[in-house]
């Protein structure tokens, strides 16, 4: 009997922030090099974790520029000597902004540059995995989600949810793309792809294509 193989690429979910925010540390199994996805707060926790897990940190991975996902990234990124890459640079106004909507919600947010602003069709590395970069607009105008096509595994931020979708009432938010994105972009990846969204728990696109209530398939052709 064989030990079954360590699969490529790792995962682990540390809620930060009030609004519990899914940052997701992802690693190499190979390599053990890996990077946080989303760092918006709670440091502290997160580099705990990263000690945990034994991992050697090589980035930040943005999905978009909301200040629970990434108002602390910049710091972080300097404490460690860390590049971030993502989100699209359509995004640049909302981290302009991390400033002033910080405090709003309790967050002390510094503004930063990625090193690497993204579009799709790119790729990032960690160690040696490479992930998908797909941009997925409407929750905000530079939203990308990161997609590890061997592992099944999609990184989506607020663009979908078990259950609901991103919410399109902020500045620069549009729903009609924000569906598009979603219906057009993720769904062809396939029903079985494993999801983390920005907040609460992982589902798979079809899942959510049976059962969400804005996105599933009956609802959409109006059945």
């Amino acid at each position: 009997m064989t030990d079954k193989p360590e699969p490529p690429l790792r995962a682990a979910i540390i809620p930060v922030t009030a609004f519990e925010q899914n940052c997701t540390l992802i690693w190499c199994s190979a390599t053990m090099k890996g990077a946080l996805v989303d760092p918006g707060g709670d440091l502290d926790k997160l580099k705990a974790a990263v000690a945990h897990y034994g991992v050697e940190l090589e980035k930040i991975l943005l999905t978009h520029g909301h200040a629970d996902h990434c108002g602390q990234s910049g710091m972080l990124a300097k404490e460690l000597g860390l590049p971030i890459e993502g989100p699209h640079e359509a995004d640049r106004f909302w981290i302009a902004r991390l400033e002033d909507d910080g405090p709003r919600f309790g967050m002390h947010c510094e503004i930063f540059e990625p090193d690497r602003w993204l579009v799709d069709g790119d790729t990032v590395s960690v160690g040696n995995l490479t992930l998908e970069v797909i941009h997925c607009p409407g929750h905000t105008p530079g939203h990308v989600v990161f997609f590890h096509r061997p592992t099944n595994l999609a990184l989506v931020g607020d663009v979908l949810f078990a259950g609901s979708i991103g919410r399109t009432d902020f500045p620069m938010g549009n729903h009609q793309d924000l569906i598009d994105a979603i219906t057009g972009k993720l769904w062809p990846l396939g029903h079985d792809v494993v999801f983390v969204p920005g907040h609460g728990a992982r589902s798979t696109f079809g899942q959510e294509r049976l059962t969400n209530s804005f996105v599933a398939d009956r609802v959409l052709v109006g059945g």
